[in-house]
């Protein structure tokens, strides 16, 4: 019973980050499928999902050559810069600083656009809908894989990472193959709040494990960083609230200008995974520098670095939506 307590969260947080991927994946292929016709938008999914088991089949098995302790510090600070990008968002959402995300106005937008595109005939090849739905199953799926090998970090939580993933794959496609529509009641704005702050404490959780801190309580910590992270997150929607500057017609911080040429647009695209804030990507990158140093060189209780480790963080997410909001 306590074993499965203790993987509840490992579970949660992945079915909840999974369910949120596999959404925005679907709105898409629903609007290829109504617009281009089902027949290449299914052959585009089936055909990015098969691309990603064989990822997985084929570099699965090298992360486990991988020693642990390198594989928990890189994969959780990835982790990290992912769910602090996460929450940073769902703050500026909650607080009109920037859209909230809404799978109604994504699903109107590509029909839209695909409507205006030259339409082949059901037995004729259609790139545009091959490859849309391609890419958007592959684009999310790479996120969906990404979360589930860097919440189980390789080790013994793999297993209920994958099990919530495709329990949440499961769901949507059910649901999908129901409705016939985007699911656009699924509270993603709040999901997505609360997956960034889980996300952001595993991601501390394993770079904590990678410069050897053995958190106190060992596994059983991660309740608590979720806690602590829930309660910032939650104080700074509220001060952010209350300095938010108004808002410009113009003024949209989700919109980036997409650089030019195929290579570049999808380091842009690979990045953008970890990054919205350079500064507080980088001063991120900084402080976990600055925790392994402490940890190592300083005569100092390792319980005394984690409560720096985790405070540095909470400050430096502070400032970002703080600066943020203001501007």
């Amino acid at each position: 019973m306590l074993e499965w307590i203790r993987m509840a969260p490992t579970a949660g947080a992945s079915f909840a980050a999974s369910l949120v991927e596999c959404v925005e994946a679907l709105t898409v292929v629903l609007a290829v499928g109504t617009i281009r016709g089902w027949r290449w938008a299914l052959a585009g999914s089936g055909a990015a999902v098969l691309t990603l088991v064989l990822l997985v089949g084929i570099l699965g098995p090298s992360i486990a050559l991988i020693p642990l302790t390198i594989a928990q510090l890189v994969v959780g600070t990835l982790l990290l810069l992912f769910g602090l990008r996460w929450v940073r968002k769902a703050i500026l959402r909650y607080v009109r600083v920037i859209p909230p995300h809404d799978e109604e106005a994504v699903y109107l937008k590509q029909t839209s656009s695909l409507t205006s595109l030259s339409h082949s005939s059901f037995h004729a090849w259609d790139g545009v809908a091959f490859a849309s739905s391609f890419k958007i199953v592959m684009l999310e799926g790479m996120e969906v894989v990404f979360i589930v090998i860097a919440i189980g970090a390789g080790g013994p939580l793999i297993a209920p990472a994958a099990v919530g993933a495709i329990a949440a794959f499961a769901l949507v496609l059910a649901l999908g193959a129901w409705l016939h529509r985007p699911l656009a009641r699924v509270p993603e704005n709040s999901l997505k709040f609360l997956v960034g702050v889980m996300l952001t404490a595993f991601g501390t959780f394993w770079v904590g494990e990678g410069i050897h801190l053995h958190w106190t309580g060992a596994d059983w910590s991660l309740l608590a960083l979720i806690a602590l992270y829930l309660l910032v997150a939650l104080c700074l929607v509220a001060i952010c609230r209350s300095v938010r500057a108004p808002a410009e017609p113009h003024a949209n911080m989700a919109t980036a200008v997409q650089p030019k040429g195929a290579l570049a647009a999808l380091l842009a695209e690979l990045a953008s995974l970890f990054v919205d804030d350079g500064s507080l990507a980088a001063l991120t990158l900084v402080w976990l520098v600055v925790a392994w140093v402490v940890s190592k060189y300083a005569p100092v209780p390792t319980m005394a670095v984690q409560i720096l480790l985790v405070v540095g963080l909470c400050a430096l997410l502070g400032q970002s939506v703080h600066r943020a909001a203001r501007r």
